[in-house]
């Protein structure tokens, strides 16, 4: 049976968000848009799935970006193109914001749109066959304020600049160099470290990795105060079972079981 363009897979408490249009390195078309938020959805309302990857299918790309055989429909009108524009946001927002961890695996070709996903994570893998760009200079385009600061975010102002500017491919040395890869992975071991940072995540406490992942978010929002919501969570992480756990296996010399989901 023939699998969509972007699906979801679970397997050992990883949801695998899979792009899955080989023939055209993993383009993203505008139905793969518009299907990421409802596997967000799914991974995110399944309690046995701690850790989300995204990745290509294989290992010859993530993404080349937006499928820009679609632009003369998509962008047909200012109706069209603004429902397009929209449909990218949403997708682009949510992962950004989803709650559970998630993970970038890159292979091969990571442009554009493909970038714009890599960002959204949490932390980026590669291996050296990566590469890196966001084009909009080169199609006389405009990328969003939220997808540029996903981008400054991670590498500053001045690099962030240096890559729209002149539209160029970012090899996995300097993405690597510049923090916008976080571990740079031999080929042959890059799925095997991806499965092991997720295990690590997994038997942490679920409760500290999200509160952790919502207060940075937070921060990259621009709160520098502590609010309600934050000294909540670290108020209820005392009286938690995970706290109590933790503190056990602390004591008793064994690894936690943590049962938060």
């Amino acid at each position: 049976m023939t699998k969509p363009a972007i699906y979801l897979e679970k397997s050992d408490g990883i949801g695998w968000l899979v792009l899955n249009q080989p023939d055209r390195r993993n383009a993203i078309s505008r139905a793969m848009w518009l299907a990421i938020p409802a596997l967000l959805d799914d991974a995110e309302h399944d309690a046995a799935v701690k850790v989300l990857v995204v990745r290509g299918v294989d290992h010859r790309a993530f993404a080349a970006g937006a499928d820009i055989s679609e632009f003369g429909t998509v962008h047909a009108s200012p109706a069209t193109s603004k429902e397009y524009n929209g449909i990218v946001h949403v997708a682009s927002r949510r992962l950004a914001r989803c709650p559970k961890p998630l993970l970038a695996m890159v292979q091969g070709p990571c442009v554009g749109g493909g970038c714009g996903i890599a960002l959204s994570a949490d932390l980026r893998l590669a291996d050296p066959t990566a590469r890196f760009g966001i084009p909009p200079a080169k199609l006389g385009l405009v990328y969003s304020l939220q997808d540029t600061k996903l981008l400054v975010d991670v590498v500053g102002p001045a690099k962030t600049k240096d890559m729209l500017f002149t539209g160029r491919l970012v090899g996995a040395e300097e993405a690597h160099r510049i923090g916008l890869v976080d571990r740079l992975i031999a080929a042959d071991a890059i799925e095997a470290e991806t499965r092991a940072l997720c295990a690590a995540i997994i038997e942490s406490s679920q409760f500290s990795v999200r509160a952790a992942k919502r207060i940075v978010r937070l921060i990259l929002d621009g709160q520098a105060e502590d609010s309600s919501e934050t000294l909540a969570l670290f108020d209820q992480a005392f009286q938690g079972e995970d706290h109590r756990e933790g503190t056990r296996a602390f004591l008793e010399k064994r690894k936690a079981r943590f049962t938060y989901s």
